[in-house]
């Protein structure tokens, strides 16, 4: 049997492209954001130069007013939809027009933990702390216009999970007439019932359409969205990695920078408590339109715990996860079982996903819940042993789902068997 570390490694090399990696061949063949920076994680545990290349590749592509967006096309494949034409967002290398969870400054600071090479690593680091920075202004520029602390998305494949159940109610205020024809291609690659459905298709595009109608201007977008939700999980990776860019910036002597990053994360963390439920002793996404929580209980609310939030809370988070425990082999579902909509298959409304899974026991393991920490860690290698290296897995008998040989299950993988989050 291979071994598993030398299983994730082959993953990593086999969807390398050279200055970035695919998430998997066939269904995703371009550069994902968030995808890209576990995926430098991952790279540094056997290369520490691909590493940084990895993220200097990715921020190469930052748009002028700081966002980094979600895809980037760097060669045509025409065997994934939406693709460059659709998105018409006018770069020299084309890219998508939204963005994704802000994992970078996290990544950052782990890549310079993990480094050998200190003097390669601060210059590396260096070049980087202004692009990342940048990207963190322009969340609370753009996304945050009353400056209340927490940004939104304005679609639902901004959080990374795009069909979660968290989106049902406000998702369905997103109009569906006026959708140029298409074909799907993501059904080619996996099982259509475990992927989104036509109708949330249809919604997906329609917002792209209607943001290139109004050319990409990040100025007006957020305003103009008739989905705008405050996503727990993503506010907290947020917050998390202003938090390390902070402390990364102020070793390295950027100290206008590490200024800036920690009065973004506190006020974030004290922000994130309008989002908390004790119905569902976890954090929930809001409405902005409506100024109402979805009542919603996803993995987005127990993500959260990636920042720095309070000892009582993480401690309320590892009862709910224990409380799902219970019914399911694995952990952590992306949706609690109590919800009739839960769905042990579909994508984001029910299957674990082991990089979330990652962010989570980091989360706990900082917060003292050592043993919930490690028991995901042990679920996810488990599923490892089971069911191999796939996109996401159902929580009650490890069936793989989605892509296989996925680029980031293997990164965190290898962060697990060196023993993080030790």
């Amino acid at each position: 049997m291979t071994d598993p570390r030398d299983h994730a490694i082959s993953v990593l090399k086999e969807n390398d492209r050279g200055t970035y990696t695919v998430p998997t061949k066939g269904l995703y063949p371009f550069q994902w954001n968030w995808d890209s920076c576990f995926t430098a994680i991952g790279q540094a545990h056997f290369d520490e130069d691909r590493a940084w290349t990895e993220m200097e590749t990715l921020f190469a592509h930052q748009w002028d007013d700081g966002m980094v967006p979600h895809i980037i096309f760097h060669v045509h494949d025409d065997g994934y939809f939406p693709g460059p034409d659709v998105w018409q967002t006018g770069r020299a290398v084309r890219t998508s027009g939204i963005t994704q969870p802000a994992v970078a400054g996290f990544a950052l600071k782990r890549l310079f933990a993990m480094s050998k090479d200190k003097a390669m690593a601060a210059r590396r680091a260096r070049a980087l702390l202004e692009p990342i920075h940048r990207w963190h202004q322009w969340f609370y520029t753009c996304r945050d216009p009353g400056a209340e602390g927490l940004v939104a998305i304005i679609h639902p494949w901004e959080a990374g999970r795009d069909n979660s159940i968290d989106w049902d109610e406000p998702f369905a205020r997103v109009p569906t007439d006026g959708i140029d024809p298409y074909v799907r291609r993501d059904t080619q690659h996996a099982d259509p019932a475990h992927r989104p459905t036509k109708e949330q298709y249809d919604r997906y595009l329609w917002l792209v359409q209607h943001f290139r109608a109004l050319g990409w201007d990040n100025n007006k977008l957020h305003d103009a969205s008739p989905f705008q939700v405050v996503d727990p999980g993503f506010n907290a990776i947020l917050i998390r990695g202003c938090a390390d860019l902070s402390e990364l910036a102020g070793e390295l002597g950027a100290h206008q920078i590490a200024a800036a990053n920690r009065d973004w994360a506190q006020k974030g963390v004290g922000a994130l408590e309008a989002l908390w439920s004790e119905k569902h002793g976890q954090y929930l996404c809001l409405d902005r339109t409506t100024g109402t929580l979805i009542d919603s209980a996803s993995i987005g609310g127990i993500m959260a715990v990636i920042a720095n939030i309070p000892a009582y809370r993480a401690a309320a988070i590892t009862r709910t996860i224990a409380s799902e425990a219970e019914r399911t082999r694995y952990v952590v579902p992306s949706h609690s079982l109590d919800d009739p909509r839960f769905d042990a298959k579909r994508y984001w409304r029910g299957p674990v996903w082991l990089v979330v899974n990652y962010l989570i026991a980091v989360g706990l393991k900082a917060a003292g819940e050592d043993a919930m920490a490690e028991k995901i860690v042990r679920s996810s290698l488990e599923l490892i042993e089971k069911s191999g290296f796939a996109e996401y897995y159902d929580p009650l008998d490890g069936e793989p789902l989605g892509g296989r040989t996925f680029t980031w299950t293997a990164a965190v993988v290898l962060e697990f068997l060196a023993g993080e989050p030790a």
